[in-house]
């Protein structure tokens, strides 16, 4: 456990968010290394995986109700010196993520086909997308398992162990990829089933190493059989935290299926650069995502602790390093976006649709990098309907806008990032709004009680 309330805020800050964001970049390369080696089988393999790959956010979803709720219960108790309601939370998380992983299994074998073939521009890529989640479904259900131990390790203040595991997982699925997609070494290629069968395994064994780590070497919180009995009143707390934070994952699946949707009579090349595109501007953001995700421990331990200034220092250094960050990140995609795209495909009509993606939806980077703050903020303070509210108002907005320039004669596929950019900034402009008013509202509620 490392206590956050004292300190430097900058120093602690930085200490979270490198360990988080190489995690989290490797964790990305997941998709990146599948996405190398699946584009060497055509585009409607990249668009295969593209949309099944969507089918993702539902299961980030479910891990964010599941992560988030765990790792502002357990740094709110570390912060006010609780570790058995710690205990308790982390060992609900791990009943809770058992669930949830037993509902990925049914219910994406169940409907995985159905699901490929909405979404597909033609047969072929919703045959591929079909296999590829198939085969990837099991990665996607063992993730909850280790969310629930990472979720737990960074609320008490340490993150270096999950990126430690992430990192020998991206390691193995990058060796593994090959192996399977293209049969290096054996002379038997699996194709698209090899990319979904690498990253499970990977992702297989990134639980085996968290349990060993949490079996010898964590004292703080660990697994108690006792407390392993459904206890339903904690799980409403983790629910009551996580659900928003998840809705607003399943609200961006309905925004990227609509997305999917509408750029269908473009043909499988459009969907196949939206796809990487999207792929690398996912990338592209995880250093403020990283800074996101220590925001969350960093001043959910000082909220525990009813540290309010150190809150409010915690988002305002947030704030301006993430979104240099983020601006020195959107000059580099109006410069050379195609280096990016180029590396995965060499289809010219592939590269042109993600380079123009990249280079007009760089614009919202900036804005996006304040909409991770804030939302990493919120869910310190358990307050996390807010971001839920600005995500929904964005998508509605966009949905409307989106699909009646669809209907026009003369519709443009660059049309649809336009309007992704307004919403985005729209969102953001709203979230800050609303997180400034809570956090002075919080401050002249604390001034009385302190006199």
């Amino acid at each position: 456990m490392k206590d956050l309330t004292q300190g430097s805020i900058t120093r602690h800050l930085m200490a979270l968010a490198v360990p988080i964001a190489i995690g989290m970049l490797f964790q990305t390369l997941y998709v990146l290394v599948d996405l190398y080696f699946v584009a060497q089988l055509g585009d409607a393999a990249i668009a295969g995986v593209a949309t099944a790959g969507n089918l993702q956010f539902i299961i980030m979803g479910l891990t964010q109700v599941l992560g988030v709720g765990a790792m502002a219960l357990i740094a709110r108790a570390v912060g006010a010196k609780n570790p058995a309601d710690a205990n308790l939370v982390f060992n609900q998380s791990l009943v809770i993520a058992a669930v949830f992983a037993a509902i990925t299994l049914v219910g994406g074998y169940a409907f995985a086909g159905a699901y490929a073939r909405a979404l597909g521009a033609d047969a072929e890529t919703a045959a591929q997308g079909t296999t590829y989640l198939h085969w990837f479904l099991p990665g996607l259900a063992l993730q909850f398992a280790l969310i629930a131990m990472g979720s737990a390790l960074r609320g008490t203040g340490l993150a270096k162990p999950g990126m430690t595991v992430q990192v020998a997982t991206v390691v193995l699925n990058a060796v593994l990829a090959p192996v399977l997609i293209a049969g290096w070494g054996t002379g038997k290629p699996l194709g698209i089933a090899g990319a979904g069968l690498a990253t499970s395994l990977a992702i297989a064994a990134g639980v085996i190493m968290m349990a060993a780590y949490f079996a010898r070497l964590e004292k703080y919180v660990g697994v108690d059989t006792a407390l392993l009995k459904p206890d339903f009143a904690t799980w409403k707390r983790i629910l009551k935290i996580g659900v928003p934070p998840g809705g607003e994952f399943a609200l961006m699946f309905l925004f990227l299926a609509l997305v999917y949707f509408i750029i269908r009579p473009f043909g499988p090349a459009a969907q196949a650069g939206f796809g990487v595109g999207s792929r690398v501007m996912q990338a592209i953001f995880l250093p403020a995502m990283a800074v996101a995700f220590a925001v969350a421990p960093l001043a959910g331990q000082n909220a525990g602790a009813r540290l309010l200034p150190r809150v409010r220092e915690t988002f305002d250094k947030a704030a301006l390093i993430g979104s240099v960050i983020m601006a020195v990140l959107t000059l580099f995609c109006h410069w050379r976006p195609d280096l990016l795209v180029g590396f995965f495909t060499k289809d010219a009509e592939v590269v042109r649709i993600g380079s123009e993606f990249l280079r007009i939806i760089s614009w919202n980077f900036v804005a996006q990098g304040l909409i991770f703050t804030c939302a990493g903020m919120f869910q310190a303070l358990g307050h996390t309907l807010p971001p839920l509210y600005c995500t929904a108002t964005r998508v509605t907005v966009f949905a409307s806008v989106a699909y009646w320039l669809s209907m026009r004669p003369g519709f443009e596929l660059h049309e649809v990032w336009y309007v992704s950019v307004a919403t985005v900034t729209l969102q953001a402009i709203l979230i800050i709004a609303l997180l400034l008013r809570d956090i002075g509202r919080r401050t002249r509620a604390a001034v009385p009680a302190a006199t």
